[in-house]
This record gives C-alpha cells, structure tokens and sequence, in this order.
C-alpha cells in the first residue's frame, strides 16, 4: 500500500452519523497495526463529566464545540511523527462544522487555509439499527442524522471528495477503506 509523505495526505478522517460504527471501524483499523486517533467529542465529554461539567454538548454546545476545535489541532500536530496512514475518528472540521452551525462562525474562520486532512474523507451514514444512546452520546438519532446533513455538506464545501461507507461489517469496511486509499 502506498505510504504518502505529506502528513495531511497521510491523515485520513472517519466522520458521519453518530452511532453509525466509527469507533468501531478505528479499533479494527488500529488491529491492524494503523495509527488512529479517538474521537475529541467523546474524551470531552469524559473529562468534563470527571470535572465541572461546563462544556458538556447538552450544557453549552458552543464551549464543547471550541475545545473540539482545540483538542482536534493538538490531535493533528500530535500525529505529524506517526507513520503510514494515521486514522481519526472525527476531526477539525466535524467540531467546525458543529461551530458553524450552533454561532455562525465561518468554517474557514476556524480552520485557517491550511488542508488538514487526506483529501478523501470517508462517511458513516445513519444507521438505526446498530444506533445507541449511553452516558456520553446523549442526543437522539434524529439530531444524529442532522449532524451528518451538515457534514455532507461542509467536508466538499471546504474542497475534501466524500465517500460514504457501506452498512457492511467491520472488516468489510476497514477493507474497502483501504483498498480506496491504497487505489488513490
């Protein structure tokens, strides 16, 4: 499989629906040996339900959506030493996105000029049958699903080609993402 030498060729991003197997796909991406990085969204959550609360999404949706940001930055300079394809599940433009839509703030206001990430982005769409709320995913699938809306719209806005990934399993699709990487 080719290895790309730019890091942000090399930084390919998993992002959709909530609930539609993302986390699920990074651990088999990182069984196979792969670099990957956990969602900002839900580390969040953890810490902020380990300490004041105050950027909780269900709190104040904008603070949340902020360290997002932060945390999603941290985690791309964080990646620039790792090797071969590293994987994120979600990223800066997901929590810019989630900005956008909750303040009014620009997508490239948050992002800067500079592309982050690989320029094909892969998508998990709705999937309500393996969709579950728990103690950190809070929101239901109908606020899921417009998220994803959203998504689909700002990832080829900002210049990134989207692919959704098919409702298959997990190896199937950790195959069909590399074999589309491997393909480009």
């Amino acid at each position: 499989m080719p290895r790309p030498d730019h890091a942000s060729s090399r930084f390919v991003v998993l992002s959709g629906c909530s609930g539609g197997g993302k986390s699920t796909l990074l651990d088999e991406l990182a069984r196979r040996g792969h670099a990957c990085l956990p969602e900002p969204g839900r580390r969040i959550v953890a810490e902020e339900l380990a300490g004041s609360g105050a950027a909780l999404p269900w709190v104040d949706a904008a603070a949340f959506a902020r360290r997002a940001i932060a945390m999603a930055q941290a985690d791309i300079a964080a990646a620039a030493d790792q090797p071969g394809w590293v994987f994120f599940d979600r990223g800066l433009v997901d929590a810019a996105a989630a900005l956008a839509h909750l303040c009014g703030v620009p997508l490239i206001e948050s992002l800067g000029p500079v592309r982050h990430y690989h320029d094909e982005v892969f998508l998990v769409p709705p999937w309500p049958e393996i969709y579950v709320q728990d103690a950190e995913r809070q929101h239901g699938l109908a606020a899921a699903e417009a998220e994803y809306a959203r998504l689909l719209q700002a990832y080829p806005a900002l210049g990134y080609h989207v692919t959704i990934l098919p409702k298959v399993s997990v190896a199937e699709r950790a195959n069909f993402v590399l074999a589309r990487l491997g393909a480009r």
